[in-house]
């Protein structure tokens, strides 16, 4: 049986995230990263960025975010863990980002540029995204670990 002040303290616990709804959120949230990094990147170099242009973004992000999506999760850039730890899922993402970089500009060399693609581009590529990623999942994290410590 609970004492009292067991009950109080689960009362004031914050709900523990699924491990469905956490994987949910952070799938769709680096997928909009990518979206993100693409629409940049059109416009930039004056392609069209609007609602229209929609599925000319996702086109442009799909490499990306393919090999994200195929790296990442054995880089341990889904680990429960990561989701109240700010400071592990900014250094779990960089290294993830890291490793599906270069899986990236190869899936964009065959699909896209059919060649290397050049080395500026495969730079700023590294460092955009990675600070993209970060630019959600670091929060993401920071909020989780402030709503557990209540």
């Amino acid at each position: 049986m609970a004492t009292t002040k067991e009950v109080k303290e689960k009362a004031k616990a914050p709900p523990e995230i699924s491990d469905a709804r956490r994987i949910i959120t952070l799938v769709v949230g680096d997928a909009i990263a990518f979206l993100v990094f693409a629409a940049i990147g059109r416009g930039s170099h004056g392609e069209a960025t609007g609602l229209a242009a929609i599925p000319q973004i996702a086109l442009t992000a799909a490499p990306f975010a393919a090999a994200w999506f195929i790296v990442a999760p054995f880089a341990g850039a889904y680990r429960r863990e990561l989701t109240v730890e700010p400071r592990k899922m900014a250094i779990r993402t960089v290294l993830a980002w890291v490793l599906s970089w270069p899986v990236a500009m190869a899936l964009r060399g065959i699909f896209v540029d059919h060649a290397a693609p050049p080395i500026s581009f495969a730079l700023i590529t590294l460092i955009f995204n990675t600070l993209i990623l970060l630019v959600w999942r670091w929060p993401y994290a920071l909020n989780n670990s402030l709503k557990k410590r209540g």
